[in-house]
C-alpha cells in the first residue's frame, strides 16, 4: 500500500516565485494518472458531472518557449470543473453572488521538484454558505489523494 501524506498549503503555488493566494492541497505517491482516474470516480461517485478538464500543464508547456520562458512548472498539471444543480442553488438563493464560484474546480498537479508526489488541491471558499461547497471539495479531494 501506498503512503500517502496530508499537506494544507497555505502560502504558495510550490513550483512559483511568485505569491499565490492560499489553497488546500492534498499530496499523494501514487502516479498521476491513477491519481486523475480517483479525482474523476470521487466527483462522479457524488453524482456530479465534470463539465470540463483543464490540461494546464500542457498549455504552459506549449507556450513555454512562445512567450521566452525555459522554466518547467509542471510535470503534469490538470483543473477538473464540475457543478452541483442541488448545492449550487442553495447557495446562490443564500447569496446571489455566490454565482461566482460556480463551477467549482479542483486541480491535479505534479511537479518536477517533487516528481513523486502529485498534489490535489482547490481554493478554500469564504464563511457562510460556500463552507458546504468546500466540504464537498475536500471530500472528493481527500477522496482521490487517499487522505479520506
Amino acid at each position: 500500500m501506498n503512503m500517502f501524506r496530508m499537506t494544507v498549503v497555505a502560502a504558495a503555488l510550490v513550483a512559483t516565485q511568485a505569491t499565490a493566494e492560499p489553497f488546500v492541497g492534498y499530496e499523494s505517491n501514487d502516479a498521476f494518472e491513477d491519481v486523475v482516474f480517483a479525482l474523476e470516480n470521487a466527483i462522479v461517485g457524488k453524482g456530479l458531472v465534470i463539465d470540463s478538464i483543464s490540461h494546464v500543464g500542457d498549455m504552459l508547456e506549449r507556450t513555454r518557449s512562445d512567450v521566452g520562458s525555459d522554466v518547467v512548472l509542471f510535470t503534469k498539471a490538470d483543473v477538473f470543473s464540475f457543478c452541483s444543480a442541488a448545492l449550487s442553488r442553495k447557495v446562490m438563493e443564500a447569496d446571489l453572488a455566490n454565482i461566482q464560484y460556480c463551477p467549482y474546480d479542483i486541480f491535479v498537479m505534479q511537479t518536477p521538484d517533487k516528481p513523486d508526489v502529485v498534489t490535489v488541491g482547490y481554493r478554500p471558499y469564504p464563511d457562510g454558505p460556500m463552507k458546504e461547497v468546500e466540504a464537498l471539495i475536500d471530500s472528493i479531494a481527500r477522496e482521490a489523494s487517499g487522505t479520506e
